[in-house]
């Protein structure tokens, strides 16, 4: 989700200032700027054509990657987006990081961030679509350094945190966070979003506060002016394929409607399992048929804003396991 943020912090003034004095503020503060961040972050994978008006929805998908010294990247957060501009609306799908799937191009089973860490961006797409039955438009993709230091830049987030967060377990990267801390930096909330010892629900939980945290902080007036020096903070860390004018043109249409999009979350269903001593999340295969046909209802032109599929969700908005009747 971290990578959408960042698609969308240039369309944050809209939501503070008046249309006329937003649009004026992007054209001789940010666009110079932000354009040129941008390029600098677009990186094309395939010569395939992509959509080139923000009328029509577009799919883009999410990735938070986790890049280490001598270590291959992993794609530890992953999530299939569909955005709707004409209706202000997002669907975004968490697919977790150890979903067992087959990997594009080796014609065998593994976890699905194993795409990323093994062929790129190229390999992750191609998974990916071949998971959910349908194309990808665009992709995102955001290390963990951009995280802290965009929220850095904004003077920390605040964040739900009622108790102790502790990674104890051997396996598992150390972390701690103190609980009913006003603001929380950079460094804490990337803790949030990447402790590992409760579930993968709770954790793309984490997910989604964490970005309404940082869209918020964003929203503020104080850090408004901010919003420049925050897209050449996440655009040091961000690549793309996603033109610059394509995403400039996606911030001006949620500056002319004056508000943010609204989000719709699911996440694939599954369940754990152990497979040679190692511990895979199978995918349900009614939850992926459900989220196939989801998508592809967000994804078609056609479907009018009154007849989007709802995710099904609990009370709790947490989503629950696909029927056949869905």
């Amino acid at each position: 989700m971290i990578a959408l943020a960042c698609l969308l912090l240039i369309a944050g003034a809209g939501y503070i200032f008046r249309k006329q004095v937003a649009l004026l503020a992007f054209d001789t503060l940010m666009k110079d700027t932000v354009t040129e961040t941008l390029d600098q972050s677009y990186e094309k994978i395939d010569e395939e054509e992509k959509p080139e008006t923000v009328q029509n929805p577009f799919s883009v998908l999410l990735l938070g990657t986790d890049e280490r010294k001598d270590e291959p990247g992993r794609s530890d957060t992953i999530i299939y987006s569909v955005v709707r501009p004409e209706d202000g609306r997002v669907l975004l799908i968490s697919i977790p990081r150890d979903t067992y799937t087959e990997i594009a191009e080796e014609n065998k089973k593994s976890k699905i961030n194993a795409a990323y860490s093994r062929g790129g961006i190229k390999r992750s797409v191609d998974t990916v679509e071949n998971l959910v039955g349908n194309n990808v438009d665009f992709y995102a993709t955001i290390n963990f350094q951009g995280l802290k230091d965009v929220v850095d830049k904004l003077g920390g987030v605040e964040l739900p945190i009622t108790k102790v967060i502790e990674n104890k377990q051997k396996i598992h990267e150390k972390l701690r966070v103190e609980p009913n801390k006003p603001i929380y930096n950079g460094e804490e909330a990337l803790s949030y979003a990447r402790y590992r010892e409760d579930s993968d629900f709770n954790r793309t939980m984490r997910h989604r506060v964490l970005i309404n945290a940082i869209m918020a902080r964003t929203l503020e007036l104080k850090n408004i002016t901010k919003i420049p020096d925050l897209i050449k903070v996440a655009g040091s860390n961000f690549k793309t394929n996603m033109p610059s004018s394509f995403i400039i043109d996606l911030a001006k249409k949620f500056y002319e409607d004056g508000k943010m999009p609204t989000f719709s979350n699911y996440m694939l269903q599954g369940k754990g399992a152990m497979r040679s001593s190692i511990w895979y999340y199978d995918p349900d295969r009614k939850d992926v048929e459900y989220i196939q046909k989801l998508i592809a209802n967000w994804h078609d032109p056609n479907t009018p804003a009154g007849q989007l599929m709802e995710p099904a969700l609990d009370e709790n908005g947490n989503a629950k396991k696909a029927s056949g009747d869905q």
